[in-house]
Formats: C-alpha cells, structure tokens, sequence
C-alpha cells in the first residue's frame, strides 16, 4: 500500500472524525495491528483543518508506524507553518507531526533546520508568548540524528539554541550539543558553564551532559558550583549523583564536611543516596546509627533512591537498635512497606 493508492473523499465534520480517530486508536491499542483502511482514516485526518485533530492523527501515525503516510505527514507539516498562529495554535499539529516523523525515520535536515528556526507568538492574558519552543526541542535532537552534518556544521546551528528564549530549548540544546559527542561539544559545554548567568536548570542540564561526555574529567569543574550551597549547586549536586563513581562521592562528602543549612544538606544527602555507592550508603547508615541531627534527612534521602532490599534491612535494623522514636516515624514515613 503507498500514499497514493488511498482515496481521500471529501472531508467530514470535526466532531465525527474526532470520535472516530479516538475509535481507531482505542481498537489500535486493544490490537495493535493497523488495516489498510485505518491507514486511509489517518490519512484523511492528516488533510484536515484543525490542528488538534491532525495532532491525534500523527500521534497514531508513530505509534503505529505507518511508513506509507510519510508522505501525508511531510505535507501537513508543511502546511501548518502557513499563516502558523492562525492553522495551527499552540503548535499541536507541527508538534506531533515532528514526532511522527522522527518516528519514522525521516532524516531530511533541511525538514528539522525548519522547526529548528521557527517562532510562533500567540497572544495571552499577559504578553504575547511563543509557542513553538517545544517543536525547537524536538527539531533540536532530530537533527543530531541526521546524516551527512559535519560535527562543526551541526555544533554550529545547535549552539544558537544555547541562547534560545526559551528555557526548555536550552536545556535540549545542552543534552544535544553532549549527544554531538567529542572535543569541540566538551569545549562548548565547558564555556557554557563557565559563562554562567543563566537559570540553574539550564546549567544543571550543561553539567549532565559535560558529565555524560568526558566522565571523571569534569569532575572538578562541576564541583566547584557545590561552594555556594544554592540552586545552582544543588543541579550539580544531582548531576555528580548520575556519574555515580567514587570520585562524585568523595567530591560530595568534602562539600558536606565544609558545612551547609539544613535546605542544602537535605539536597547533599539525596544526593549521596543517588549514587548507590556501597562507601555512600555506608556514610548515610552511619548517621542514623549515631542518631545525628541529620538522621531523618539521611532517612528521607534513602528513601528517595530505591534502595536495595539490603540496604533497607540494615536501616531497619538501625532504627530498631537505636530506639530513637523520631527515627522510627521517619522510618514508617519513608518506608511505609516496611511499616509493622
């Protein structure tokens, strides 16, 4: 079956179709198997005019993968870029259309470099806003996939996202500038960081995938945004978690030793947890044994990190022996399957 073996009668009313697309989907997801007429269905919903409804019909699109309607998705793509704010509010067609064509497989730039490039400000209560900052996220990773790019083409177009106005845009750049892999993407990521003046999810997101890129070597430089104990350290904090080696660990601990407020400490301890070193549960074990004053906190952490079933024996255990009865609720709080 091809694209244009399917006939497209005249198109139909809003409400009709959209019962019967959400019809389809259900019968799609009871079994997952596409007929050659759920294919026309699609394909019919993808002409129409209403964004919504062409959302729902690209989302079914993937999910089905139905390579002979990329065709169908290439044009609705392009026709919602037309006179965008008035076809397509809030971006939901060219949204899910993207997606769909990701799914796919499609792996034309010039398709992605459009999405990539496109601002839609629709008006609000406030000032207008631009809606197509998810569509920028998701060009953002798709073009990463694309053959043919040179790296330094590709870091190029990428690090202007870097500076989108769009803080979620931002962040995907990052993940997808350390994605790029390699020593130029390093260097980016590291002036990045150390440019600094830009929200702490955005240089969180920097120090993940510098983290993610080079491994124990950016160690240092992400630990030095855990000296001021605020927002900014605490993304540190949890990216150094997620490397998850000895060297993260011990960068932690020295920071806890310097001393921090009970906000920043609590974030320490969590941190801590995530990394699941047996030397990290060993320390976090070791308060609640010593009843310290940050014994609950270090409770809570572990809680946090789905611990193995041993280490949720030995906390036990401790709690237990010390006989502490704020330990113990703490405890029942954060381990309510355990609770006797």
């Amino acid at each position: 079956m091809t694209a244009k073996s399917i006939s497209k009668p005249a198109l139909r009313g809003f409400d009709k179709d959209l019962a019967e697309l959400e019809a389809l989907a259900a019968a799609f997801k009871a079994n997952p198997v596409l007929s050659e007429s759920g294919a026309m269905h699609l394909s019919r919903a993808l002409e129409h005019r209403n964004n919504f409804l062409v959302s729902k019909a690209a989302k079914l699109v993937a999910e089905a993968e139905v390579a002979a309607l990329l065709p169908d998705l290439l044009t609705a793509y392009d026709r919602f870029f037309i006179d965008a704010s008035a076809t397509d509010p809030q971006c939901w067609a060219k949204n899910a259309l993207a997606k769909a064509l990701v799914k796919l497989e499609h792996r034309q730039k010039d398709v992605y470099l459009r999405g990539l490039r496109h601002h839609q400000m629709e008006g609000s209560w406030g000032e207008p806003s631009d809606t197509a900052g998810a569509l920028r996220g998701t060009c953002l990773h798709a073009l990463v996939d694309c053959p043919g790019i040179p790296d330094a083409e590709l870091l190029a177009i990428l690090i202007e996202s870097l500076i989108d106005t769009d803080k979620t845009v931002r962040m995907e750049a990052a993940r997808a500038i350390g994605q790029v892999g390699g020593v130029s993407a390093g260097l980016l990521l590291r002036l990045r960081i150390l440019l600094g003046s830009d929200e702490p999810e955005v240089l969180g997101a920097c120090f993940s995938a510098l983290l993610d890129l080079e491994r124990e070597n950016a160690i240092p430089l992400v630990a030095a945004a855990l000296k001021e104990g605020d927002e900014l350290s605490a993304e540190a904090a949890y990216a150094l978690a997620e490397l998850r080696s000895s060297e993260t660990w011990s960068a932690l601990r020295e920071r806890w030793r310097k001393g921090a407020d009970s906000w920043f400490a609590s974030v320490l301890l969590s941190a801590m947890a995530l990394t699941r070193l047996p030397e990290a549960m060993e320390f976090l074990i070791g308060m609640i044994e010593q009843d310290s004053r940050e014994a609950v906190s270090a409770i809570e952490a572990l809680g946090s990190a789905a611990p193995t079933a041993e280490v949720r024996l030995r906390l036990q255990q401790a709690v237990e022996q010390g006989g502490s009865e704020r330990l113990r609720q703490a405890f029942n709080k954060h381990f309510p399957s355990q609770t006797n």
